[in-house]
């Protein structure tokens, strides 16, 4: 072993996190060397009260903290009449961040993966028809990910959806602005075929 055993066992600690390698990891760990005790103690506790606090939301699946309920559930002056389905919080927080978006969420959690062995009763659609559809829910969004795992979820979403007397309506996926054509995906590239709009 070339680094010291604390060393060694606190690069294996960073590579634990997704995209993160050996020298990633290596360049982790002299920044924590570099910190104050009372920074690292503050790094540590913020870890223990993540995993303590952070819950997922009773009602959509988001999360929230020390609470079964998350902020957006809990906010009377959101749009009850539309809900935004999505596969994760990372997309949530995407939204939010917009300031574009003032409805509900659900998460689903992941997204149907068959070669994967993700089924629809894995990730959290029952809920979503069982619970949360009411005589307030005008609309469902489905934004998911344009991906075949996202194709797959939001074709069987729809189809879960096609009696229950709301409007469904999906993102329009279209090119990126400064994307080169050259170096799209055959998703990306019909999507922006499909959704095209009429200027003339």
């Amino acid at each position: 072993m070339v680094y010291p055993k604390d060393f060694y066992d606190l690069i294996e600690n960073f590579k634990l996190f997704p995209g993160v390698g050996d020298k990633s990891a290596e360049r982790f760990v002299y920044c924590v060397d570099e910190m104050t005790e009372d920074e690292v103690k503050a790094f540590a506790e913020n870890l223990k009260k993540f995993k303590k606090n952070i819950k997922k939301c009773d009602i959509c699946g988001h999360y929230t903290s020390n609470n079964n309920i998350c902020s957006i559930c809990s906010d009377k002056s959101r749009d009850l009449t539309t809900i935004c389905v999505v596969e994760d919080s990372k997309s949530v927080f995407k939204f939010e961040m917009s300031g574009t978006y003032k409805g509900l969420y659900h998460v689903l959690g992941g997204l149907i993966s068959p070669i994967d062995g993700i089924n629809p009763e894995d990730i959290n659609i029952s809920n979503l028809i069982s619970k949360r559809l009411n005589e307030n829910v005008k609309e469902v969004i489905i934004a998911l990910t344009p991906s075949i795992e996202g194709e797959t979820t939001s074709l069987y979403l729809q189809k879960l959806l096609e009696n229950k007397n709301v409007k469904v309506s999906r993102l329009s996926y279209g090119l990126p602005i400064g994307s080169d054509i050259e170096y799209l995906d055959p998703i990306t590239l019909t999507k922006a075929i499909d959704d095209r709009k009429f200027i003339s």
